[in-house]
């Protein structure tokens, strides 16, 4: 069983509201009576008034809210257990952050593309699982090997310079962090999406690339920028103060590296597309992607949940619909039973 709406059960706190609102109208009305005369004088004037059927009102009430409230959350039941199967491979994005994805010649700017291409090949995989690595001049684990979208987009938004210390672009890091992602022994299939500006400060892309070959991994390269280039705002509160200078004093103009990102992929049979058009991106990764083996990852059993609320609002519309008949006069047969030993 399963609660579909969970907040909607903050509303079974009117309750409680609800029964203290009437036992303080019965003692405004009986303190009102005592103000008017003698409480035997008030009974004998109305002799059919029940004290039984205002609390079986009250009890009628509190059901159909309670109801009311129950098929608001909508609670599920398991009615058949279903064996699904999972097929997919394992996919590492590893998300260039240095400075020189700050650079706006791609708008918005170089590293929100890269974050906005990576959360739409996420849209479109089906049963892949995926892990998440920042690099600039040293590589960070984001997030590791998982099958939670939502927490992958979620990690992948939060994702700035900021977040790795040592500055510039060090993809042979990138590449051998990610390789740690994948299981040596496993059979399932492993892409790496490696996605920069491709301007590299180290000198081991290659070498790194080659032995992610031998573990069996396939690199498909995303270039994001443009071959003229920009250059790097720094910005305070959103606000431009200044631009990204070298140690001559002369603004830096970071440019779009498409030979070493080629080079990368081409050392793992894998391939690379410019990164300037999203529908071209997704195209070709989506290619890519039915090309390469699917694993079954495991066979789970899942409950078939169907919703229940249709019973729960039925019952309190019934039990207001009684409530509406319920008169608070006296009813014979109840009378001659004399429940509350109530004088005749």
């Amino acid at each position: 069983m399963e609660l579909d709406e969970k907040k909607y059960l903050y509303l079974l706190l009117l309750i409680p509201i609800v029964v203290c609102v009437f036992f303080f109208n019965m003692y405004w009305k009986r303190k009102k009576q005592r103000e008017f005369g003698d409480l035997e004088m008030v009974k004998r004037l109305s002799p059919e008034r029940s004290v039984f059927k205002p609390v079986l009102k009250l009890s009628i009430i509190l059901l159909a809210l309670t109801c009311l409230i129950i098929g608001l959350v909508n609670p599920k039941i398991g009615t058949k257990m279903e064996t699904v199967k999972r097929e997919g491979i394992d996919i590492v994005f590893a998300v260039d952050v240095s400075k020189s994805m700050l650079a706006e010649d791609v708008a918005p700017s170089r590293l929100e593309k890269s974050k906005q291409l990576v959360s739409q090949i996420i849209n479109n995989l089906g049963s892949d699982r995926i892990g998440i690595v920042a690099y600039a001049g040293s590589a960070f684990p984001v997030l590791p090997i998982t099958s939670d979208y939502s927490v992958a987009k979620m990690f992948l938004q939060s994702m700035t310079p900021d977040m790795v210390s040592s500055q510039g672009t060090s993809l042979d890091e990138a590449i051998r962090l990610s390789a740690t992602y994948f299981d040596e022994k496993s059979k399932t299939s492993k892409l790496l999406i490696l996605i920069s500006d491709g301007e590299d400060h180290s000198e081991g892309a290659s070498a790194a690339a080659e032995e992610a070959n031998k573990m069996g991994m396939k690199i498909i390269t995303i270039g994001v920028g443009t071959e003229k280039g920009g250059t790097i705002p720094l910005k305070e509160n959103g606000v431009v103060k200044s631009y990204q200078q070298d140690q001559n004093g002369q603004t830096v103009i970071t440019k779009l590296n498409q030979e070493g990102l080629k080079t990368i992929a081409k050392a793992t049979k894998g391939g690379y597309v410019y990164g300037g058009s999203t529908k071209e991106v997704l195209e070709y990764v989506k290619n890519a992607l039915n090309n390469i083996q699917k694993t079954e990852f495991e066979a789970t059993q899942m409950a078939d949940f169907q919703s229940q609320f249709q019973w729960f609002i039925g019952f309190a519309f019934l039990l207001l619909f009684i409530d509406i008949f319920l008169l608070e006069r006296k009813t014979n047969w109840i009378k001659e039973l004399n429940l509350f030993n109530e004088k005749k």
